[in-house]
């Protein structure tokens, strides 16, 4: 897993395959709280990534080790249940 404290408040969350997923809201615990203009239809409130799937932190950016839209597959609610198992 890759340095959380090197993430920053507004850095962009980005897939393996160079695809912005979110930003950063900032660090909770070992997840990642993303903006909520990035939680899509759910913009009411935040979604969360594990920080497990951080491959680095290069500049401005957190690189995951998933492509975007599978990252998005493991996007979390804030009580750690995932999108995923909500989606019809």
């Amino acid at each position: 897993m890759a340095d959380l404290t090197a993430i920053k408040e507004h850095m962009d969350v980005i897939g393996a395959d160079g695809v912005h997923l979110g930003t950063v809201d900032k660090v909770e615990g070992d997840r990642i709280k993303l903006t909520r203009a990035d939680s899509g239809s759910h913009s009411d409130h935040h979604h969360y990534i594990s920080a497990g799937l951080v491959a680095e932190v290069e500049g401005d950016k957190v690189r995951l080790s998933a492509n975007a839209a599978n990252a998005a597959l493991l996007e979390e609610e804030q009580g750690g249940e995932a999108l995923a198992d909500k989606r019809p």
